[in-house]
């Protein structure tokens, strides 16, 4: 079914999300992060960009906070992109867990596999594959640049978020070392485990995300700068991804009540992709028990909902300005 939505209605539905969500209770910073337990529990924002480079900004949008975990979706998509779509899945796998994103044990159910990009023990993996080999300085300029280049301006790294990130990464370590005794990591341990906590520790804003999002559903065009990032045959291999894992053991739930690939992060950040139609994003510290932003998904979902958008339903979405 043919569906016509105008630039008005977004803002609108847009503004209503953020409204009906700001006031929500419930959650809790994470406290594992001695850093991330510090910020403003009261800090919510909601950013919209679509793919003719026009951006919808509401709340704290230009706040930078810590990307964590969706870092791991640029680097799955830099992956792909130096190695191909078809060696990351041999080299890494597609499979949802259906535990939690830091899980040990998940690695040994998956028959000695990190099963996605998308939870910790595939990123570090990723962060391993990453090119050129050994060479730490090289591999985090190429992490950085592609991060720079999905969302049209460059992240910065929190060096307190990175000290704190470091000195608490016991379970990762774990994980690291594990994944190495089943040949599972393609580069050095400890520096493919230090990429990936560095590359967590990046400062990103809800308006940077949007685009990054945004360039995802445009087939690795950037709407902003016009760049072409990524070959559009990766956008349906991570948009599949982000839809599969992105909330973790939560990610069924979401996918039902929102029909929108997300992918959350621990920062208290959501990116999500409409593909073909938009990116949105949305940043609030306070967490639910699988890790995911309480105001950030609420909101999304109901923007999403408000609109009918969805990748099940169906329709061909036209946007008037």
């Amino acid at each position: 079914m043919n569906k016509t939505i105008t630039v008005a209605q977004i803002r609108q539905a847009a503004q209503e999300a953020f409204d009906e969500s700001r006031n929500l209770k419930g959650g809790a910073n994470a406290d594992y992060i001695p850093y991330l337990a510090n910020i403003d529990s009261n800090l919510f924002g909601l950013s919209i960009t679509l793919l003719d480079g026009q951006v919808i900004n509401i709340g704290d949008t230009d706040y930078k906070f810590g990307i964590e975990s969706i870092s791991k979706v640029p680097t799955a998509i830099l992956a792909m992109q130096q190695h191909g779509t078809a060696t990351v899945l041999k080299m890494i796998g597609a499979d949802a867990t259906g535990l939690p994103f830091n899980s040990i044990f998940a690695i040994l159910l998956e028959n000695d596999h990190p099963s996605t990009p998308l939870v910790n023990a595939g990123a570090i993996t990723a962060c391993s594959m990453i090119t050129p080999k050994g060479d730490s300085d090289a591999k985090w300029k190429a992490i950085v640049d592609n991060i720079t280049k999905l969302c049209g301006s460059a992240p910065q790294l929190i060096d307190e978020l990175y000290k704190s990130e470091s000195d608490t990464n016991f379970n990762n370590r774990a994980i690291a070392w594990l994944l190495k005794n089943y040949n599972r990591i393609y580069d050095d341990v400890p520096m493919s485990l230090d990429l990936y906590t560095r590359q967590c520790s990046l400062g990103v804003t809800t308006s940077q995300l949007s685009v990054m999002a945004a360039t995802i559903a445009n087939n690795g065009c950037n709407p902003l700068t016009g760049d072409k990032v990524f070959d559009p045959d990766i956008t349906p291999k991570v948009t599949s991804l982000i839809a599969t894992v992105g909330f973790y053991e939560h990610t069924g739930d979401w996918l039902y009540t929102s029909g929108l690939p997300a992918k959350s992060g621990v920062g208290g950040g959501v990116l999500g992709v409409l593909p073909g139609i938009m990116g949105i994003a949305a940043f609030a510290p306070p967490l639910d028990s699988a890790g995911n932003s309480v105001k950030a998904q609420a909101a999304i979902k109901s923007f999403a909902n408000k609109l009918g958008l969805g990748i099940f339903n169906g329709n061909n979405i036209t946007i008037q300005k």
